[in-house]
């Protein structure tokens, strides 16, 4: 798709439903160029035929019907080019919301892996500025080429019947125009390249500021984010000022070229004038003739420059289109149970950096699974394994004894609930964020769910309660508060399979309790897999893995593994010393008081 066939296939995939404007365009185009091409031949006639001592009696006399035509003319004339202009603006954006549409609808169904190596500033900036420059390139400019196109037909016939010998000194200058800005077309296609890159770099880190300002302040580092944010500012406006300085010598030089043309011409002319080869109202005419010659060559070589742009434009708005997206088919094999089995699993994010190192554990169907394990230990990575959202390096993973690679990846996704520690809340109202995984859902399904996760009594101390704003990524409530209501929506699903990924770490240990007592009593046949540093949240699981860099050390239930005496023993008695010591604080500050 990155050669010039693909990018015409893609214009004529993104122009969808605008081809009948296009035409409209085309003919209103051609017809304003002839309309215009009329107009000099009228002043050359007049001149010539009409003004002069022994000129058309009847049209002096009646020298209106003249400036009555030139008006007639102009009122056609802006009637197409109304035709023109709104049928432009209408193919523009409707070619650039179909840009935008494709692109946002690909980027959703690409696979994680890809998202991990791209930026979220740069995808913004595909998404947005590369689109503009395409738009603008083939809306504006390609219609130019028509345009063009009509103008130098319509004007060199005009010119031939004229003289033409001068016809072919305007043509000489051409070539020239053409060739310097094919030199230029190199330059400015290498140097907006790295602008438009410097600018997805720039995009990228007022994004992650704009959504860390809450670390950005607590950290103390607004200095520091300052210092960064110039120094890519400082690159990207010294790429854009170079660009601008090649655009400014490029004007430069073609507006010498075209002097230059003028000048001859008009010289030229005057002398043909002189010796009569070329009667006066000719020769106003051939020069009118030639300045819409000059300026439609011109464009020309403005266009080759534009091209330069939309081309970095186009290969990076590929570089999207071009990446593979996940298959979420239709089409496999649907798992009558789900019990989960984990068969001799490896996987690393990056070549040579394993995670997980030969994971074999099976979880029956209805029962709960708990997951130990300090930070890196693999712990997430059995998560998004489970949910296919990276693909399997080594081993198997089964749903209901089916490989989870034949199982389809929209019947995974929901049929796999999942609460992540840092849950992602959309900009919106309570209400809409726990509904999001039901629209369907009735308020009293909403508030069911909301019970369950203990946040019910919270929300509804808002003034506005369940249709409170919960402003970008969910910074109206606190931490606990976001991770409940991210529980209730995935509660709310209805998942047969529950992934809880240290979901309960921003509660106390009172509403922790509460939580798991409500969920145990709704979700009494889902399989469910407990991800947490509380092993007074995982001790009533049915079986807990302890994970110790990407292999698992121990597996059993609480009092199994307690027996057991290795690193859940151990971490049991850190825990527990550390609750009685925090219970004594408690009990002292009570008896102070």
């Amino acid at each position: 798709m990155g050669d010039k066939n693909g990018k015409i296939q893609l214009i004529l995939r993104f122009s969808k439903g605008t081809r009948g404007c296009f035409i409209i365009i085309l003919l209103a185009s051609l017809a304003s160029t002839l309309l215009n091409s009329l107009i000099p031949r009228i002043f050359g006639f007049t001149i010539d035929r009409v003004l002069v001592e022994d000129g058309i009696p009847y049209l002096k006399e009646h020298i209106w019907l003249i400036s009555l035509e030139v008006i007639g003319i102009a009122l056609v004339n802006g009637i197409m080019i109304y035709l023109y202009r709104s049928q432009t603006a209408k193919a523009g954006e409707t070619f650039a919301k179909n840009m935008r549409d494709i692109l946002f609808a690909h980027v959703q169904r690409l696979p994680m892996k890809w998202h991990d190596g791209v930026q979220t500033g740069d995808i913004i900036q595909r998404c947005t500025a590369d689109v503009e420059t395409i738009r603008n390139f083939v809306v504006t400019q390609v219609l130019e080429v028509f345009r063009t196109v009509f103008l130098l037909v319509v004007s060199l016939a005009m010119m031939l019947t004229m003289n033409m010998k001068l016809t072919v000194v305007a043509l000489a200058f051409t070539p020239v125009v053409v060739l310097y800005s094919g030199i230029f077309y190199h330059l400015i296609a290498k140097n907006y390249t790295a602008a438009d890159e410097a600018e997805g770099d720039l995009s990228t880190v007022v994004q992650e500021n704009a959504t860390g300002v809450r670390v950005v302040r607590a950290f103390g580092r607004e200095r520091f984010e300052i210092d960064q944010f110039d120094e890519k500012n400082e690159i990207f406006a010294r790429l854009w000022i170079r660009l601008g300085t090649l655009s400014g010598l490029y004007w430069a030089v073609g507006d010498l070229i075209t002097g230059l043309q003028v000048l001859v011409i008009v010289t030229l002319g005057a002398i043909e004038a002189v010796h009569g080869s070329i009667t006066a109202g000719e020769f106003i005419a051939f020069a009118s003739y030639n300045t819409t010659l000059v300026w439609p060559v011109r464009s020309l070589g403005r266009i080759l420059s534009e091209m330069s742009k939309t081309g970095v434009s186009f290969d990076r708005v590929n570089y999207i289109l071009d990446s593979a997206e996940e298959e979420m088919g239709e089409g496999g094999v649907i798992p009558e149970h789900t019990e989960i089995a984990f068969d001799h699993v490896s996987f690393g994010y990056e070549e040579n950096q394993s995670v997980l190192e030969d994971v074999s554990f099976h979880i029956k169907e209805g029962t709960t699974c708990g997951i130990l394990g300090g930070t890196g230990s693999g712990k997430t990575t059995i998560v998004h394994l489970l949910d296919r959202l990276y693909e399997l390096e080594k081993g198997t993973v089964q749903i209901g004894g089916v490989d989870i690679r034949d199982i389809p990846r929209s019947w995974i996704r929901s049929h796999v609930g999942m609460v992540l520690q840092e849950p992602f809340l959309f900009s919106r109202t309570i209400r809409d964020n726990i509904a999001a995984a039901n629209p369907d859902a009735t308020m009293n399904e909403i508030r069911e769910a909301a019970r369950i996760a203990c946040v019910d009594d919270a929300i509804m101390a808002f003034p506005d309660g369940y249709d409170t704003i919960v402003g970008e990524r969910g910074v109206t409530l606190s931490g606990g508060q976001r991770q409940r209501v991210a529980i209730a929506r995935m509660l709310i699903a209805k998942a047969p399979i529950m992934i809880f990924d240290d979901s309960l770490s921003a509660v106390d240990a009172d509403t922790d309790v509460r939580i798991r007592r409500a969920l145990r009593s709704k979700m009494k046949e889902a399989t469910v897999i407990l991800i947490s540093h509380r092993i007074t949240t995982l001790m009533e699981a049915n079986q807990i893995l302890v994970l110790n860099h990407g292999v698992i050390e121990e597996c059993g239930t609480h009092q199994q593994l307690i027996r057991h005496g290795g690193i859940y023993q151990k971490i049991y008695e850190i825990q527990l010393n550390q609750d009685d010591r925090r219970l004594l604080s408690e009990g002292g500050d009570s008896d102070a008081e």
